[in-house]
């Protein structure tokens, strides 16, 4: 019997959209075509690609296979490209110039390789192509969208937005959610919603109300609460990991809740991830408030949310996924 991906505690798929910064190759497909653009690739297969908004995010996640004993646990990074075999080289020869432990990978000469999702059993597949992301989300895959960066942002700390930033060991890991289609599903929201439409006046009275009426009842799975289960066992490994070996150097990892739940509606979203059996280090209950302040200031490797008012690029200067589930986006 050939070798599983069982064990691992975490397996991700990443397109290499994601991974690198592929704006000048793309310029290409798009204005000269396959051709050029497999030319360009083979002229350029030495030189590495730079490092794309999902990269701090995936490299510092990769350190923690450092906590575990073998090769067969911790965290499985797969590259799922539209790329043809050839013109996958240079994805290749980049993985190997940041030393990135990647070493399995999908190409699939212009076809959405999202599909093969399952046959890896992946809790999240990143890239940068939104039509690829919304079938794979339709087909009941985990998946996101990655977002540029802003040119012209700063990140809270009066520092310009860079995509370029490849992190030192070390370097602590922020994660950062959404509750409402992201970890969890959209009920609750589709009943904020529908409160909207019949009585707009006292619709966020009549949603606190009823998420306070069913405060200890777990609201449904998200498609991304796979990945926080992943991610809690990376959190505890490294711990024990900490504890059995304290003069060495081990990865640090915190999660953030950030949520526009407020007053009433707080208990269930608390209540749910403990009937999960998942924990998060920090939660922000906004009430509506712009999460653009807080985020800036926090400073996440990566953000999820479902909705794409609170990815405002221009606003939001950190690396951020859209995932286009329930009901903000049509479902």
């Amino acid at each position: 019997m050939g070798q599983t991906l069982d064990n691992k505690a975490l397996v991700i798929g990443v397109a290499s959209s994601a991974l690198f910064d592929l704006g000048e190759s793309d310029q290409i497909f798009r204005e000269e075509g396959v051709e050029a653009y497999e030319r360009y690739q083979n002229e350029h297969l030495d030189e590495p690609f730079r490092p794309g908004v999902a990269f701090p995010f995936i490299s510092k996640l990769l350190e923690f296979n450092s906590v575990f004993d073998g090769d067969d646990q911790g965290v499985e990074v797969v590259v799922l490209s539209r790329n043809s075999p050839r013109t996958g080289l240079r994805v290749m020869n980049s993985i190997e110039h940041y030393g990135l432990d990647i070493t399995r990978s999908v190409f699939r000469s212009g076809i959405s390789p999202f599909e093969y999702m399952k046959a890896f059993d992946m809790a999240l597949f990143l890239s940068a192509d939104d039509a690829d992301v919304r079938e794979a989300v339709a087909e009941g895959f985990p998946a996101g969208c990655v977002l540029p960066l802003s040119d012209s942002g700063n990140r809270g700390d009066g520092t310009a937005a860079e995509a370029t930033h490849v992190h030192e060991s070390g370097e602590e890991l922020r994660v950062a959610f959404d509750f409402d289609g992201v970890l969890a599903g959209d009920s609750a929201e589709r009943v904020f919603r529908e409160a909207q439409v019949s009585d707009p006046a006292n619709a966020l009275e009549k949603y606190n109300e009823h998420e306070a009426d069913l405060a200890n009842r777990p609201i449904e799975e998200g498609p991304l609460k796979r990945l926080l289960e992943g991610i809690n066992i990376l959190q505890n490994a490294a711990r024990e990991y900490r504890e059995a070996n304290p003069a060495a150097q081990t990865p640090n990892l915190r999660v953030a809740l950030v949520t526009a739940r407020s007053g009433k509606a707080q208990k269930r979203a608390v209540n749910t991830l403990e009937d999960w059996g998942l924990t998060v280090d920090d939660a922000f209950f906004l009430g509506g408030l712009n999460k653009a302040p807080f985020l800036n200031r926090m400073q996440p490797d990566i953000f999820f949310d479902d909705q794409m008012g609170n990815l405002d690029r221009y606003t939001l200067s950190i690396p951020s996924v859209h995932i286009p589930f329930g009901a903000h986006n049509g479902e």
